[in-house]
């Protein structure tokens, strides 16, 4: 079967042929239909692997803390043995997908042969023909929700966790900084919930994007205007109650923008990949709340809870993880959210590391990218179905890139 793997050591990206995965204690084997690429994460991913080997400990400090540490105790010889043999090691990229259950392994309950699920986790939710997913990060796909929607399972849980974080209630005023899927999503989550959503990016038209889907007010950072007295004119001069930083940069500023934004005692959720230097005298005189959100919720992290050895109870830890997959899908049924207007790009999983080169180049403008998997065999009992190819996606206005490399 096929799949996308990024070797470290050499930097390469390529479609390989590897075994078709076997039924584990725990896991559904699930033949894919559509993937999304999380063009922030991953894009950071290929960044790296193709960074010479000073590049990737300048830009991985902390892994190199990790090997240091190693190296005292295990010798640097067994050390350095061990660490290329991890950069030797092929990783699949990707961790949001949808298909057909077409084996189930021992001990899981809840899915049978031919059921449509979404799947989650990095390592398990890869881009490839066949994937290997623990029960728990595994997901119904309701009738009415098409596959490619349903593909973008892991982001949307990503942008609902991050609203639960933010402890939004019916009327709030939110700021979403940063317009990329996550964001898109979110905007359509809090108007959803009722609340009134100012959007905020560096690119004009993902602004316009999120306007049409949700957003009350929108603003283009650096165009010339105050942001902050925009949300503040907004607010009726209050400040927002809750700010969520999709953005991704290594700079201050999305979280130095969202202190100035608050009103006091305000909550600020850090979903993307920002600088978390703590602007003090604005934090202390409004005595501001930063959260930082994980994925998509409690257990992801939790070899227990993915292995299924245990769940959270419900009413001690209300929205998991699954709970939280699950509950994105229901909103894409009941039409609450909608991910077709996100999708700028589909290619054939044959042709996956052009998508990524696209993506790297930056050459050609693009939003939500899925790949794309011509079902084999029909195994007994499957449901067959695939999406079709179209690259660009026909009648999609395409945003241009932003200026700043937004998460999702």
């Amino acid at each position: 079967m096929k799949s996308l793997e990024q070797n470290y050591r050499k930097g390469t990206l390529e479609v390989v042929d590897v075994p078709h995965p076997k039924a584990a204690a725990g896991r559904v084997i699930v033949r894919t239909v559509a993937s999304l690429a999380s063009v922030g994460t991953e894009k950071a991913m290929v960044e790296l692997a193709r960074k010479s080997l000073v590049g990737k400990a300048r830009a991985r400090p902390d892994l190199v803390k990790q090997v240091l540490d190693k190296a005292r105790t295990d010798g640097l010889l067994e050390t350095w043995r061990q660490v290329m043999g991890r950069l030797e090691t092929p990783i699949q990229l990707g961790y949001s997908s949808a298909g057909t259950v077409i084996e189930v392994g021992p001990g899981v309950d809840g899915f049978r042969t031919g059921d449509r699920v979404a799947c989650t986790g990095s390592g398990y939710a890869g881009h490839a023909e066949v994937v290997s997913v623990p029960a728990k990060l595994c997901v119904q796909v309701p009738d009415d929700v098409d596959f490619q929607s349903a593909s973008f399972v892991a982001l949307g849980g990503i942008a609902l966790e991050s609203v639960r974080m933010a402890g939004v209630e019916l009327g709030s005023r939110v700021v979403v900084i940063g317009l990329g899927l996550l964001g898109q999503i979110a905007v359509q989550i809090l108007n959803a919930a009722g609340a009134h959503v100012f959007g905020i990016d560096v690119d004009s038209e993902k602004a316009a994007l999120a306007a049409s889907h949700g957003a009350e007010r929108t603003a283009v950072a650096g165009s010339g205007t105050s942001v902050t007295e925009t949300v503040s004119a907004w607010t009726g001069g209050n400040g927002a109650d809750a700010v969520i930083i999709m953005a991704s940069t290594e700079g201050n500023e999305p979280l130095q923008q969202a202190s100035e934004m608050c009103r006091e005692r305000a909550r600020i959720v850090a979903t993307g990949m920002v600088g978390l230097d703590v602007p003090r005298r604005e934090f202390y005189d409004k005595e501001l709340e930063l959260v930082v959100s994980r994925a998509w919720g409690p257990g992801l992290y939790d070899p227990r809870y993915t292995g299924g050895a245990v769940d959270y109870p419900l009413p001690y830890a209300r929205w998991t993880a699954e709970r939280n997959a699950q509950e994105f899908l229901s909103q894409l049924s009941r039409g609450a959210v909608s991910v077709d207007h996100l999708v700028s790009h589909r290619f054939p999983i044959e042709d996956a590391a052009q998508a990524y080169e696209m993506i790297l180049e930056g050459g050609e403008s693009y939003l939500g990218v899925v790949l794309t998997y011509t079902a084999g065999p029909v195994e007994s009992g499957e449901a067959s179905s695939a999406i079709a190819d179209a690259r660009p996606v026909a009648g999609m206005e395409e945003p241009s890139l932003s200026k700043v490399w937004l998460n999702g």
